[in-house]
């Protein structure tokens, strides 16, 4: 405003500036000698004044002039700087948007820190207390990248009440149930044993391609040379499972040791450590269950998540033969032999020291291992359903110039002596289904054939003899059928029937014509007349007498069947361990065959049981 102010008084100034010249113009000369008038001076000091003041404007106006020149520069400066400015607002505010965005996508990545702060810091604290659980209450131990596991061990107080002795602790003898005419069953038994107790351990690895386990399992169910029961029950610790294995994440497991045999029956696949066995406060279980426990070498293939097959070679032993009859003729059988310390076998039945060979501790010299081929299936509907097969192979040396008349003569010899292997063999089945929403499992099994005797939990016969002598595999049958009712996850109760059966054999002495085999024989050489009278036990006299078979009682076993019925409860059960409380009662039935009168007696046992266990946990 200022400059335009100027601007207009300079061209008024120019305006009377111009007026006053062209009245300067149009005035009189004056004359050449005439003196200048006061009027004259003043207009003159006038126009020097307006001439002076002119100057002093076009000065002004030359500042001016630059003046508006510098304000144009500044002017296009400032609109310079305006389009900068505006342009930096635009980048500020583009990068204020970008700012906003970054700004939501921090405070997201914030509220998600926070979050996974506090995730990470309640994984922390239940790590911690998880590691502190480890610590205070390991489930398993590490060395050297293997884990160890002790479940499956338990300590147990265990008694046995049996209306007729047996003569044995825990486990029952089935073929040795006293016969109603024998001494033993005219008095019962009591006895109280630990002996059960179990110490395992399991110890695994695990790879990217294969897993290693070896398992160590024992109780104390041995006994050694120094063993009693008058003050101090020194009974040793026995073998039941020492096994490794390597297991492959395509399915296939390769494993050796003592093992429960492949033709017991399994409750998940074929799984080592998952066998059926039957609830059962008795070591020796029920008459009719298939089992074993001895050397195997085992391969098994899962080929996919509902069918496995395995096969096993496994360690043989036949049981004495059972020869019933006339024996007359009949050569000399060489089959087994005593023990040997110097092998590590038991010496208790070596004929060195005065004993003879018996059943438990007499070795049979065996060709070739058992074999045993498995399949399992558990369709999608439910069950576990097993198939198998066994072979066996019984072997003995032949003399047929020592028979018992040559032996009587002292004119046997062995001149022509040969060995001899016969084969038997068996299948077996077993199912297992749970029911009513897995509150009842329903199972049986079973396994018939040829010399089969071995595998069924009485152990009651292999093989009788031939006329010629030759090893003759029996035709044998064990079966067993079990309820069990899971009443609530601490109470079960459980009901097993089953047995073993061997059926009798007959052959014809090729010498005199009489029978010979097994449960068979002349009224003479198989008579069961006398099983019924209580004989006088053996001895001396005074009070160091033992139980006697009764006279005139051949008395060969057909077959041998137990009823249980039993309760577990767990009335513990926990991070530390469980403590398990059972009751069992089992009815015992032991039948002969019958001789020619038709006399079959048997033996009867009513056995009660209790379990007192604290399990590992």
């Amino acid at each position: 405003m200022n400059v335009r102010r100027k601007i207009l008084a300079a061209i008024l100034l120019s305006t009377c500036f111009a007026a006053a010249q062209t009245s300067v113009k149009h005035a009189k000369p004056k004359p050449k000698a005439q003196e200048k008038t006061a009027e004259q001076i003043q207009l003159e000091q006038t126009n020097q004044q307006l001439l002076n003041n002119m100057q002093k404007i076009q000065t002004e106006m030359e500042q001016m002039r630059q003046q508006l020149q510098q304000a144009q520069k500044d002017a296009a400066a400032a609109k310079s700087e305006a389009a900068e400015a505006s342009r930096k607002a635009e980048g500020v505010e583009q990068a204020t948007t970008a700012n906003a965005g970054a700004v939501n996508t921090l405070q997201g990545a914030v509220t998600d820190l926070k979050g996974n702060a506090t995730t990470l810091a309640q994984t922390i604290k239940d790590d911690q207390k998880q590691t502190k659980a480890a610590i205070e209450h390991p489930d398993i131990l590490h060395y050297k990248g293997i884990t160890l596991s002790p479940a499956g061990s338990f300590t147990a107080a265990e008694t046995v009440d049996r209306n007729h002795a047996t003569g044995g602790d825990i486990p029952t003898a089935w073929t040795s149930i006293p016969l109603t005419g024998s001494d033993l069953s005219k008095v019962s038994e009591f006895f109280g044993s630990g002996r059960q107790s179990r110490l395992a351990l399991l110890a695994e690895s695990k790879g990217a391609h294969n897993t290693f386990r070896g398992y160590f399992e024992m109780d104390f169910l041995g006994s050694g040379t120094n063993s009693n029961n008058n003050q101090s029950n020194s009974y040793v610790m026995r073998q039941r499972q020492i096994w490794g294995q390597l297991e492959t994440a395509s399915g296939w497991s390769f494993a050796g040791g003592q093992m429960w045999s492949l033709a017991t029956e399994y409750k998940s696949g074929l799984t080592l450590r998952s066998e059926a066995t039957p609830q059962s406060i008795d070591p020796n279980y029920v008459p009719g269950f298939v089992w074993a426990r001895q050397y195997g070498f085992r391969i098994t293939r899962q080929v996919n998540p509902h069918f496995w097959a395995a096969a096993s070679l496994e360690n043989p032993q036949t049981l004495s033969p059972v020869v019933n009859g006339d024996v007359t003729g009949l050569p000399l059988i060489l089959w087994a032999s005593p023990g040997a310390n110097g092998g590590n076998y038991n010496a208790a039945a070596n004929t060195s020291n005065g004993s003879t060979p018996g059943l438990l501790t007499t070795y049979s010299m065996n060709a070739v291992p058992d074999f045993i081929a498995k399949m399992a299936w558990e369709p999608k509907w439910g069950g576990h359903y097993e198939l198998f097969g066994v072979s066996r192979f019984f072997r003995a040396r032949l003399y047929p110039n020592a028979t018992k008349a040559e032996i009587a003569a002292g004119t046997a010899t062995s001149a022509g002596a040969y060995n001899d292997t016969e084969a038997g063999s068996g299948i077996g089945a077993s199912a297992r289904r749970a029911v009513l929403n897995k509150r009842f499992d329903l199972g049986l099994k079973g396994l018939w054939g040829t010399g089969m005797g071995r595998y069924g939990t009485s152990t009651i016969a292999d093989v009788t003899a031939r006329p010629d002598g030759k090893l003759s595999p029996l035709h044998t049958w064990s079966a067993l059928s079990t309820v069990e009712w899971h009443a609530t996850p601490r109470f079960d109760v459980y009901m097993n029937y089953g047995g073993d059966y061997v059926k009798r054999t007959n052959y014809t002495n090729l010498t005199t014509g009489n029978p010979l085999g097994y449960g068979v024989g002349t009224i003479s050489s198989y008579t069961n007349a006398g099983c019924n009278t209580e004989p006088v036990p053996t001895g001396t006299g005074g009070t160091t007498n033992y139980p006697t078979t009764p006279s005139s009682c051949s008395a060969t076993n057909r077959d041998i069947q137990e009823f249980t019925v039993g309760y577990w409860y767990d009335f513990y059960k926990g991070a530390r361990g469980r403590f398990r409380q059972g009751i069992q009662y089992g009815y015992a039935q032991r039948k002969t065959w019958a001789d020619q009168n038709g006399l079959a007696p048997e033996g009867l046992d009513n056995i009660f049981e209790t379990s007192f266990r604290y399990y590992l946990p």
